[in-house]
């Protein structure tokens, strides 16, 4: 993800002091109506006081955790972190201690509450917490989206929302069942909380660049592999790539295509009215060695049924050009993002974005605590799932050479993650992929 200043900021809203009675009386209509179709319903259903603590729960407490965690506990000015679960008990103390110099009077959580193992999932969220954050490396997101929803929680996921075609499928049942129980889900593809993109898709709404023809999007970046760094002594293969998780495609997904280029791809489906394309064709390859088996290079083109073409060029390799970038060429003239400290639209029509920045990654927070108090939770479920499939469909075009269809990738029936994880898994890594050899499954 892109790096940013992590600016933690209270949301507006006003809080009007309410009694535990008046919340259950403003809830109990909604209540009523999800006991009579048979579903669970959240802890937090509907508009209730301000006064309703909200219990939160993190899942994989890296770094990238730590931040959401303390973006999420400044959203809001009556909630708690209360239960944390991670593989690790390094990782989960050291975010721990984090959080509680930041935020000491909202982090409450006890030593009982620190879990650990594979297993340290369904613990968080049987913790009697109300929201998850959903933050480990991507392959495992399905799996914890299903039983958090099934648990009647909402969720904070962290891209990507799988890394595989059996991964979304789950993530849009996943999603379906949220909107029957009225739960939230919000996305990591944080860029359409962003201000400056918001204010440049409203020009491009309102026909300053005419018709959209082309877009192509951008994210080169330094290398990514070896994240965790020199191997320890003793340590065992599965814990090394779970630890190094951005080599591995079953854990990442590929980071350059899919994870990194995830971003970009949303943005490209934000330009389109979430539109998706109908096929793809892809280059890529691993040029620096990693030890894992993703590409660290792509150039992934997209064909929509209207004939427009979108193109990613994606990279993380040291030593060279840098940019997250997006160029919409309409037929009126093109709107440039990324290439400057503000959006800007050159052709028939002339603009350059002068409004409110914002932090994009507690601005997304803010509107999604904001909405589970109002009790329409935003359900960026089906949106991230399909953004997520649009980028596997280029990983599978790059892996394989070949164009793949979007009909194909969604029915695709290669699964990446085992099914049976502990750690006695033994691992068959796939090598690096060969196009024009490795074959589509």
């Amino acid at each position: 993800m892109a790096d940013m200043p992590r600016q933690r900021r209270m949301t507006d809203m006003p809080r009007r002091p309410s009694s535990r009675r008046e919340f259950l009386r403003s809830t109990s209509a909604g209540l009523a109506a999800g006991l009579a179709s048979g579903l669970a319903m959240p802890a937090i259903a509907s508009s209730g006081a301000r006064a309703e603590r909200l219990r939160i729960g993190l899942i994989g407490c890296g770094g990238r955790g730590a931040g959401a965690a303390a973006q999420a506990l400044s959203a809001d000015a009556n909630c708690e972190l209360v239960a944390m679960g991670d593989l690790y008990e390094d990782q989960l103390q050291r975010s721990l201690k984090i959080l509680r110099k930041q935020l000491p009077q909202k982090v409450k959580v006890k030593p009982e509450c620190c879990f650990l193992g594979f297993g340290s999932y369904r613990k968080v969220i049987d913790a009697g917490v109300d929201v998850v954050l959903l933050t480990t490396p991507p392959g495992f997101r399905p799996q914890h989206l299903k039983a958090a929803v099934a648990a009647g929680k909402h969720a904070f996921l962290e891209i990507t929302a799988a890394v595989d075609a059996p991964g979304v499928r789950s993530v849009l049942e996943s999603a379906e069942l949220a909107r029957k129980k009225n739960l939230g889900i919000l996305s990591g593809f944080c860029w359409r909380y962003n201000y400056r993109h918001r204010g440049a898709l409203q020009q491009i709404r309102e026909g300053a660049i005419g018709e959209i023809r082309a877009v192509y999007a951008t994210y080169l970046r330094g290398d990514l592999s070896n994240k965790h760094g020199k191997r320890e002594p003793g340590m065992s293969e599965l814990a090394w790539q779970i630890r190094n998780w951005y080599d591995y495609c079953w854990l990442s997904g590929d980071v350059t295509i899919v994870l990194s280029g995830g971003h970009s791809v949303d943005k490209i489906s934000w330009w389109l009215d979430d539109v998706m394309p109908i096929k793809a064709v892809a280059n890529g390859s691993r040029v620096y060695p990693s030890g894992g088996n993703t590409f660290d290079n792509a150039y992934v083109a997209y064909e929509y049924a209207s004939g427009i073409r979108c193109f990613l060029g994606c990279r993380s390799q040291p030593g060279c050009y840098s940019e997250n970038a997006d160029y919409i060429v309409g037929t009126k003239g093109i709107c440039t993002i990324g290439r400057g400290t503000v959006p800007l639209i050159k052709g028939r029509t002339r603009w350059r974005y002068t409004g409110k920045m914002n932090n994009m990654y507690q601005t997304e927070h803010d509107e999604f605590f904001a909405s589970i108090r109002a009790g329409r939770p935003i359900n960026d479920g089906k949106r991230m799932a399909n953004t997520t499939l649009m980028a596997i469909m280029g990983r599978m075009a790059a892996y394989t050479g070949q164009e793949i269809g979007w009909e194909e990738a969604l029915n695709s029936k290669q699964s990446l993650m085992p099914e049976k994880l502990d750690w006695n898994t033994k691992l068959d890594l796939p090598p690096v992929a060969t196009p024009g050899k490795t074959q589509f499954i």
